[in-house]
């Protein structure tokens, strides 16, 4: 049969699976060995078996459940109402003021969580109720949460970095370095427009908080003490090349455990229901990349991705051209699926198109995450614009009107990737030399 016919028949059946409820896994599952046994004649159920053992037996995966519920520990702490009395002294005085609270404390905190919808939930469940207490424009607060919510995704240790690490085999130590620059750009992008946005909408923005002696400034900072500590201890442990993604996690594991016994958060039911929550999110997620895997070697013996690539190539599309269109699919990819399942499901096709073309695969998971970021705040199903339609009771397209501008400063973001590579690429060959 016709390679091309092939891959239609697989894509319509995954869209008609996915269409139907069938969890994205199962998907995977079920359509790789349908494909196996209808269009090659390899034996489908042992090398089913022997790919899902591959995969899960990986090392570098067990760095996921440990980031997991490292931020599952510390989603159940004080920390963001420390961040948010640690930094409101200092930052009260910037154009903007205390809305910049938002970015700078996702920024921490994703810093330590890996995850964009812990991120989303912790900081927006104290900073929303307060800055709006305080008379900041409702709007600007809930779309710079949903911007800066986003950089769980980036900033490592990141979930999806993983994710992508482990599904493109790519060195997920190279992906935690080089995706700090280009979260620290994105920080300066969204207080950037929080700044101008102040100045130019001054009758929108509360007057001055008043003036903070230095010494209750310097004792309200103590209290970021933990979260700094732990942030060196973890990915400062990964760029002193002394320690793996996975062992670093470990290290991550306990000292969140530790800051939850200090501050008095740890107990038994805490305990508990961050393993829950963890093993939960870790089942899923390790489900959905052993399905990829299957469906990756799967389509390899149907040969579509050689076909793809090979036409892909005939079409002549410079490395720009290429990218944009990746972009419009990731984007479209986002209005319906969850960022892990747009990697794992593209992931086989896309990679062998891109070495083709010269992408760097460290700087594309990059490039790969600022997109997906898109995906979290666009309807119908980013998941951070449901967390913060129940945080602040507004229906969906209030929430996803106000995390518009943001949504264009990723595009922007991703803009200044492709101009100007070495924001992602810099930091690690840095390092590696």
């Amino acid at each position: 049969m016709d390679v091309s016919l092939i891959g239609l028949i697989v894509a319509v059946m995954m869209l008609f699976l996915l269409a139907s409820g069938v969890w994205v896994a199962v998907t995977l599952m079920s359509v790789g060995l349908i494909s196996m046994l209808l269009f090659s004649h390899a034996p489908a159920a042992t090398i089913q078996a022997t790919v899902i053992w591959g995969q899960s037996s990986s090392w570098a995966l067990t760095a996921l459940p440990l980031f997991i519920w490292m931020g599952e520990i510390l989603y159940r702490t004080r920390l963001a109402q420390d961040m948010f009395e640690g930094l409101s002294p200092w930052l009260a005085r910037f154009p903007g003021r205390l809305i910049h609270i938002n970015v700078v404390s996702c920024g921490i905190f994703a810093a330590v969580s890996g995850s964009s919808a812990a991120t989303t939930a912790t900081i927006g469940r104290i900073t929303v109720p307060e800055l709006l207490k305080r008379g900041y424009h409702e709007s600007t607060v809930i779309g710079s949460l949903a911007g800066s919510s986003t950089l769980g995704f980036l900033i490592p240790p990141s979930i999806i970095m993983i994710v992508y690490g482990v599904a493109a085999d790519v060195s997920i130590t190279r992906l935690f370095i080089a995706g700090v620059l280009p979260g620290a750009m994105l920080m300066i992008l969204f207080s950037g427009y929080l700044a101008i946005w102040s100045l130019l909408n001054p009758s929108k923005t509360p007057p001055p908080e008043p003036s903070v002696p230095i010494l209750q400034r310097i004792r309200e900072t103590a209290k970021l003490l933990p979260i700094v500590l732990l942030m060196i201890a973890v990915i400062g442990s990964i760029y002193a090349g002394v320690a793996t993604a996975t062992e670093a996690a470990a290290v991550g594991v306990v000292g969140a455990l530790a800051i939850a016994l200090v501050t008095g958060s740890l107990t038994k039911q805490s305990f508990i229901d961050s393993v829950l929550g963890a093993t939960k999110t870790s089942v899923m997620v390790s489900f959905i990349l052993a399905g990829a895997a299957f469906l990756s070697t799967a389509m390899g013996f149907t040969g579509i991705p050689r076909e793809l690539s090979a036409w892909v190539g005939s079409m002549g599309l410079s490395k720009f051209e290429l990218l944009i269109a990746l972009t419009l699919l990731f984007v479209v990819l986002g209005c319906f699926l969850d960022g892990i399942s747009i990697v794992v499901l593209t992931a086989a096709v896309i990679m062998p198109i891109t070495q083709q073309a010269g992408i760097d695969p460290v700087w594309f998971g990059i490039f790969l995450v600022v997109v997906i970021e898109m995906s979290q705040i666009t309807p119908p199903v980013g998941i951070n614009l449901f967390i913060l339609q129940s945080i602040t009771d507004r229906n969906l397209w209030e929430v996803a009107k106000a995390a518009f501008p943001f949504f264009m400063l990723l595009i922007l973001a991703a803009v200044l990737l492709i101009v100007f590579p070495e924001i992602a690429t810099w930091l690690p060959n840095t390092i590696r030399q």
